[in-house]
């Protein structure tokens, strides 16, 4: 379908990729993987046609669409939410102008005969054709559809785009771009922004309804469920494997060892042949032999082996000056935005040496917190930070705080002070910018090389309490696991906020949910902590309802002192009136889910009577056309049946 031909790209004169083929067919899922700056993002924007490689080209069909989804974008902010999503069926409107430029062209030609005018026909049938089945589609359904799997409620579709942080909006342009329904579609770290529910659903749409995916992430566990094929890029070369991410290491593996084994064979042979020429070069009898085996050693195709890269990130971070016992005393801290309480009555201590996770759906404040620590917004109640702490803050967007202008060793540079200036190039090595790298632009580097510059900051000054937020976004995974072995080393405080169960299995012994406007500390590592809550995976922590916010804190302060314990708390007892009203819009919801069923039962009815009658050895355009319209519409029918049973489960929740 996409066919990538003899691709050469050269940066500084370095080469990114050497001569490299392969081909995305139709129902292609790739995992494209390899180290921080081996090319993943590069390759992605050449496929979309965002960027020109040296040499080299990629075909694309004509009738082929492209989605692409980078890793971060500047969005438009006029729009409603809904208003914004609706702009990915803008291309319906451009197929009904071009139509009406085909009619408008065949009323004045008269050339019946020709070719052109047959060619101009068939257009526009083929037009048409796609229009009605487009046309048939029930856009606002899953329009809802999208926005609700990628964790929208339906109250955020009336608001503005700019009320939302960056990662939200970046969900918006996510929805845009499924809604659109490309042949291929170009994934650049899509679940950097999504919370684990989200995910799954992502998950779930692009084995089911997606075409051809190439997708880069970090996220192990994302990659596996959704390709079938994963793409290595590795020191300018490619490995293609027809596998999913885990199977592929275990095959790399022993490609890499069978490798190495034909190669000391191959070396083995070569030097005896050449312990045999050199001993009996000189001697008559022997010339016969020694000639043949010259020919025979001539004739050998040496075998390379790959070339492996040993780069490694040398992370240690320095040794944390003692701190007081407690580094942070957290008592009855609460934040909200006008009656939007985000959440309230946080009462939690976290002691010298403790490495703790703050876990919850987006959303639900554990960002907001950090920033509260560090005092970069106002709060209610008292946030005490101990004696003699120093603070070592990695924010979700530190990495876009650089300045693109500057190279690396100037970015060091600018904020290294005293004898530490005299190591910078040291510093640099240890995180892979050894040598001409420090002389890059930030402005070339990839996602991940900014995260890793970005680290470096932290390196600079001795800290005792690391506050990390999101700090795997864009890392591979060989340098995530790296990143979490060297927290683990680390002697100070360590608060981590991540989505990532992997990432923070066996590195905290402290977890505080958020969630309802509320933040519970939980003792022990993360599996612990889910095995206490009596659910398999954080989908369900997601998954989880939040009570209404709104209260202020006074009202939040006054329940949490009549009711300490949540678990005592009774629901409220609805009057007559209010249960009647309820049980009217729940019999109206029923009624819903039971003309959808209805609507699917008719239209599978249809379609198995018209594929009886195909299978009887009738066949004509119209039936086939008839055949795909009911699927459409069955289509439909499934998508309004599930918007409508998910209302029901969320009112009788």
């Amino acid at each position: 379908m996409v066919s990538i031909q003899n691709l050469s790209v050269e940066f500084s004169a370095k080469s990114l990729f050497d001569n490299i083929n392969y081909v995305i067919n139709k129902k292609d899922r790739i995992a494209l993987v390899g180290k921080n700056g081996a090319g993943k993002s590069t390759m992605l924007k050449i496929i979309a046609g965002l960027q020109k490689p040296t040499s080299g080209s990629v075909s694309v069909p004509q009738d082929i669409t492209i989605g692409y989804l980078p890793q971060q974008m500047i969005l438009s902010d006029t729009r409603t939410v809904m208003d914004e999503v609706r702009q990915a069926f803008s291309h319906i409107d451009e197929m009904h102008r071009k139509l009406e430029k085909m009619n408008a062209e065949l009323a004045e030609r008269d050339d019946y005969e020709s070719d052109s005018y047959n060619a101009l026909i068939e257009d526009m049938t083929s037009l048409t054709e796609r229009m009605a089945i487009l046309d048939s589609e029930n856009c606002e359904a899953e329009m809802e559809k999208t926005l609700i799997g990628l964790g929208f409620s339906r109250a955020d579709f009336g608001r503005h785009t700019s009320e939302f942080s960056g990662g939200w909006r970046m969900r918006i342009e996510l929805a845009k771009l499924l809604l659109q329904r490309p042949d291929v579609l170009l994934l650049d770290e899509p679940t950097n922004h999504l919370d684990i529910e989200s995910i799954q659903w992502l998950e779930s749409f692009l084995v089911n309804k997606a075409g051809a995916v190439v997708l880069v992430s970090h996220d192990r566990a994302f990659i596996d469920n959704v390709t079938n094929r994963t793409i290595e890029i590795s020191l300018g070369k490619i490995y293609d494997y027809s596998v999913n991410y885990s199977k592929y290491v275990v095959l790399r593996q022993e490609r890499l060892e069978q490798q190495m084994r034909a190669f000391q064979n191959q070396q083995k042979q070569i030097q005896e042949t050449e312990e045999f020429i050199e001993r009996f070069r000189y001697k008559a009898t022997k010339s016969v032999q020694v000639q043949s085996r010259i020919k025979q050693l001539a004739k050998i195709e040496r075998i390379e082996v790959d070339e492996v890269d040993t780069s490694r990130l040398n992370l240690k971070f320095p040794p944390a000056p003692r701190s007081g016992d407690y580094p942070i005393i957290a008592d009855n801290v609460g934040k909200s935005y006008g009656d939007h309480v985000v959440f309230a009555n946080a009462t939690f201590t976290i002691k010298r040496g403790e490495k703790v996770a703050f876990v919850g759906k987006n959303g639900e404040g554990k960002s907001t917190l950090v920033k509260c620590i560090m005092n970069e917004i106002p709060f209610t109640g008292t946030l005490k930070i101990g004696h003699n702490v120093k603070i070592g803050y990695f924010a979700q967007n530190q990495a876009q705080l650089l300045d693109e202008s500057l190279t690396v060793f100037d970015t060091i540079d600018r904020v290294a002070v005293g004898d530490i200036r005299t190591k910078i190039r040291d510093i640099l090595g240890a995180f892979m910018f050894g040598g001409e790298a420090s002389d890059k632009k930030v402005k070339v580097l990839s996602g991940g090389e900014k995260t890793r510059l970005a680290m470096i900051r932290l390196l600079l000054e001795p800290v005792n309490l690391l506050i990390l937020d999101e700090p795997t976004n864009h890392l591979d995974m060989k340098t995530k696991d790296i990143l979490k072995q060297a927290i683990k080393d680390f002697n100070g405080t360590v608060i981590v906020v991540s989505h990532d169960r992997e990432f923070l299995d066996g590195l905290v012994e402290k977890v505080y949910e958020f969630g309802g406007g509320r933040v519970r500390e939980c003792l022990g590592g993360i599996y612990e902590f889910l095995e206490k809550k009596k659910i398999e995976s954080l989908a369900e922590l997601e998954l989880s309802k939040s009570p209404t916010a709104g209260k202020s804190d006074a009202t939040e302060k006054a329940n949490a002192k009549k009711q300490p314990d949540e678990t005592s708390r009774k629901p409220k007892t609805l009057s007559y009136a209010e249960q009647k009203e309820r049980e009217k819009v729940i019999r109206r919801m029923q009624k819903r889910v039971s003309e959808a069923e209805n609507e699917i039962s008719r239209i599978e009815a249809e379609i198995k009577a018209l594929e009886d009658v195909m299978a009887s050895g009738q066949f004509s355009p119209e039936l086939y056309e008839n055949h795909s319209s009911l699927n459409k519409q069955l289509e439909n029918a499934m998508s309004e049946w599930e918007l409508a049973s998910m209302d029901l489960d969320a009112m009788n929740g």
